[in-house]
C-alpha cells in the first residue's frame, strides 16, 4: 500500500476535528434567552440576529461564524483528501461546504428564502457523498463502507423528515440534527485511516 500523502493526512486531521462543531451549537444555545430546545428548535434559530420579547440568541455570531468556518473546513478537507475520496465525493463535499458557508452569511430571520436557498444543497449533497463514499470503499474497507452507506441513508431520511415537518415541527430540531450530525462522525471515521503515514 502506498504512503498516505501529506495533503491527505492534513485533510484527515481537518475531518477529525470537525465534530467539534457540535460544541458551537451547545455554546450558542447556552447563551439564548427565552428557551431553546435541541429537539424542537432548528439550528438556524441559533443564528438569528434579531431578538423578540420571547427569544434572543445573544451568541448568534458564534453560530453563523461556525457555519462559515466549518463549511470552509469541509470543503478544504475534501480537496486535500480528493485522491482517496474520489472526484464525485470530493465535489459533493465542496458543494456542502460552500452551502454551509453561505448559510452563515444569510441568517434565517434576515431573509428566510435566501437562507433556505443557501442551506438546501447541504442537505442533498452530504447524504449522497456518504453513500457514494461507502460504495467506493466496498472492497477495500467493507465494514466502513457499510457504516457509511447506513449513515448516508439515515441522514437522507433525517433531511426528508426535516423538510416534511417544516421549521415549526415539534421534532424539527431533532430531525435536522439527524441530517447533519452523523456526517461529522462518518467523515471522521473515514479520515481515521488516513491520519498518519502507513
Amino acid at each position: 500500500m502506498t504512503d498516505t500523502s501529506r495533503a491527505a493526512r492534513l485533510g484527515a486531521l481537518v475531518f477529525l476535528l470537525r465534530p467539534t462543531y457540535v460544541l458551537t451549537e451547545v455554546v450558542t444555545a447556552a447563551g439564548t434567552t427565552g428557551g431553546y430546545s435541541f429537539v424542537s428548535d432548528t439550528v438556524s434559530k441559533l443564528g438569528e440576529v434579531g431578538c423578540t420579547d420571547g427569544y434572543c440568541s445573544a451568541r448568534h455570531e458564534v453560530m453563523n461564524g461556525s457555519f462559515m468556518a466549518y463549511g470552509v473546513a469541509l470543503a478544504g478537507g475534501a480537496l486535500l483528501m480528493a485522491r482517496p475520496l474520489g472526484p464525485w465525493v470530493t465535489g459533493l463535499l465542496v458543494v456542502s461546504g460552500a452551502s454551509s458557508y453561505a448559510t452563515g452569511l444569510a441568517p434565517l430571520d434576515q431573509d428566510a428564502t435566501l437562507h433556505a436557498m443557501a442551506a438546501t444543497p447541504l442537505f442533498v449533497a452530504q447524504p449522497l457523498a456518504l453513500m457514494l463514499l461507502g460504495h467506493r470503499l466496498r472492497h477495500d474497507r467493507p465494514q466502513l463502507a457499510k457504516a457509511l452507506l447506513a449513515t448516508g441513508l439515515v441522514t437522507a431520511a433525517g433531511a426528508v423528515g426535516f423538510v416534511l415537518s417544516g421549521e415549526d415541527g415539534r421534532m424539527a430540531g431533532a430531525l435536522e440534527r439527524l441530517a447533519l450530525w452523523p456526517v461529522l462522525g462518518g467523515l471522521a471515521a473515514f479520515a481515521w485511516g488516513h491520519r498518519r503515514r502507513r
